[in-house]
């Protein structure tokens, strides 16, 4: 008799360790097990239910009301919000969240002197810059985002590294290992479609915004050992982490900076062959945006690449219901610009920062399956609505 393969998420003593990774006991690895299972039941069990019932009960009862049927996002989440199995899952999914956050601090506190130390140990010299003036943007200090206490730059004690630890232990978790054993399937993508797009490009000097504790920049790193790069992020706790973590996974290119990316004026018009951002613009607000885009334009070389990795815009192409599913992230998940980055125009966002039209690119990144996670899987395309995989690019070449 056939045995049904095995599809769930890959069991936590797969992820990827480096000397800065928190360890976890017998029960802490079962909890993050559990939580990578609930999460795959949510997001392929229950959520096609939601879909289910919002045709079969939801749309008819609001067209019946109104004589129409839903136009807007808004419209579908506030029906959606009374139907008894989207409140399911929607209160299921946030306990997740919370529990993932809970989880992890639970792992890393009781270890965190010694993560301290271990970090301190592995930092190279001058491959950190850290400005312990600095203050976080508002839009970061105002909100712990994702259910993360103390967001990313909270300081815990003297040398805190425990919010990157947090993050950097759970993340395998939350994605059930679709981003591969490291969580670094955004800066695989990226790679992938720089040498399928750019075969022959080798740039110089790279800048890498809101880079956190490095999941994404360190592929980027691998593929150019040649190219300067600078990973820049207003957190000391992910940049500490991020800098340890890379010199234990062998990267020696890389340069973590504390930095806001509004402001960048301590680096010089031109100086960037490639800037980039993945699943960063998010997390910051719309007047912030507006002088990001025009610090990547004065930053950026002539014949150079800016490029910002995100989900797709919210236009009249994505069904008002995939809209509504989307952006549950803003409402409950601690996203407060989720709704709006989504809905803004980015091409006219970047032509106001000094882009030509003609200069801009779209395209599509998708995180490359880890074989020794998945080996008889290519892609899951029905992940969450590809929310864990897959990516739009907004960017642009400018003129040599």
């Amino acid at each position: 008799m056939n045995q049904p393969t095995y599809d769930g998420p890959p069991d936590y003593r797969a992820v990827g360790r480096h000397e800065v990774f928190p360890e976890t006991s017998h029960d802490q690895t079962e909890r993050y097990n559990f939580l990578a299972h609930l999460n795959r039941h949510l997001a392929h069990s229950v959520m096609p239910g939601v879909a289910e019932a919002y045709a079969a009960r939801v749309e008819p009862a609001f067209r019946e009301t109104h004589g129409r049927p839903p136009s807007r996002r808004r419209e579908v989440r506030k029906a959606l919000a009374a139907d008894s199995l989207h409140q399911t899952w929607s209160a299921l999914r946030r306990n997740t969240m919370e529990m993932r956050q809970q989880a992890g601090l639970s792992v890393v506190l009781p270890q965190l002197g010694d993560l301290i130390s271990k970090a301190r140990h592995l930092i190279p010299q001058g491959r950190l810059r850290l400005k312990p003036e600095m203050q976080p943007p508002e839009y970061i200090a105002a909100v712990d985002h994702h259910c993360m206490p103390g967001s990313y730059y909270a300081e815990r004690t003297a040398d805190d590294v425990s919010g990157a630890a947090n993050y950097d232990s759970g993340m395998f978790v939350t994605t059930g290992g679709m981003l591969g054993r490291y969580t670094d399937g955004g800066g695989r993508g990226v790679v992938e479609y720089i040498q399928r797009h750019n075969p022959d490009w080798r740039p110089r000097r790279i800048l890498d915004l809101g880079c956190g504790l490095g999941h994404n920049v360190l592929p980027m790193a691998a593929a150019f050992p040649n190219a300067e790069i600078v990973a820049v992020d207003v957190g000391a706790p992910m940049l500490r982490y991020g800098t340890a973590r890379a010199a234990s996974l062998g990267i020696d290119n890389v340069t973590f900076v504390q930095a806001d990316a509004t402001d960048l004026s301590e680096f010089e018009d031109g100086s960037f062959d490639w800037i980039q951002s993945t699943m960063f613009l998010h997390e910051t607000s719309c007047k912030a945006l507006r002088r990001i885009l025009a610090e990547c334009r004065r930053l950026i070389a002539p014949g150079g690449l800016v490029i910002h990795i995100e989900q797709p815009r919210y236009d009249d192409d994505m069904p008002v219901f995939e809209q509504a599913m989307r952006d549950w992230d803003a409402f409950n998940n601690n996203e407060p610009f989720w709704t709006k980055l989504h809905e803004v125009d980015l091409d006219q966002y970047m032509i106001d920062a000094g882009f030509k039209p003609e200069e801009l690119l779209h395209g599509g990144v998708t995180a490359p399956p880890d074989g020794a996670l998945f080996p008889d899987a290519a892609e899951d395309d029905a992940e969450d609505y590809g929310r864990k995989a897959a990516w739009h690019i907004t960017g642009a070449r400018v003129a040599a």
